[in-house]
């Protein structure tokens, strides 16, 4: 507890969205990757595509004309670049609308800047992962994800459920989009109350937060 924390990493996430499948036109679905169990970092959890800023990402966006400045497109360019090379979708940089900020509590010692994106999946989408860093892909409604991980079906980490809890309040994908381009961006930081064998995660606003 006397070390200094990580620093944290900048990452983007990208939630794409779908506007329901055959069965459910009138919802929505999101894409959700599982990382392969031989992967360093969550090995076997269900996640949104996404990853590390690296370098090349800040040199696209130093080198790009752009309404955005450069911290905000390398992360765009970041999560437009991982959704390819993970599930094989085609997006560009400026389709992806912010939705959330977290940063990883200060007591864990990997810790990642995450800017999270919302963004529609383009016509006749069908990912494909890299079975590689990701071993399987499929479309799931909010409700579904949330149901399966209550039965131990489908491993999610705690930003993944927040943003599925919130996700299945919305009728569809276009009211997502919607409340996207007006939406105001804070960078939530969870805390760890408690020890390795009895712990919570709370955000701020929760009892005991501050």
């Amino acid at each position: 507890m006397d070390e200094k924390p990580a620093t944290p990493r900048p990452a983007a996430t990208v939630i794409v969205l779908r506007r329901g499948g055959s069965h459910n036109r009138r919802g929505l679905e999101a894409l959700m990757l599982r990382r392969g169990t031989e992967a360093r970092f969550m090995p076997g959890v269900w996640v949104f595509p996404g990853g590390a800023v690296d370098p090349p990402d800040r040199e696209a966006a130093a080198s790009t004309d752009s309404d955005f400045d450069a911290d905000e497109l390398a992360h765009r360019i970041c999560g437009a670049r991982e959704l390819g090379e993970e599930a094989a979708v085609p997006l560009a940089a400026d389709a992806l609308l912010p939705w959330s900020r977290w940063i990883t509590p200060a007591i864990v010692p990997i810790r990642f800047d995450t800017r999270f994106y919302v963004a529609l999946a383009p016509s006749h989408c069908r990912p494909r992962p890299d079975l590689g860093e990701v071993d399987e892909a499929r479309w799931i409604t909010p409700g579904l994800a949330l149901a399966e991980h209550g039965r131990d079906e489908l491993e999610l980490s705690f930003p993944t459920i927040k943003h599925l809890e919130e996700l299945a309040g919305f009728p569809d994908a276009d009211a997502v989009i919607a409340a996207a381009r007006s939406r105001q961006v804070e960078a939530i930081t969870p805390q760890v109350k408690g020890d390795r064998d009895n712990f919570e995660v709370l955000l701020p606003g929760d009892p005991g937060y501050e």
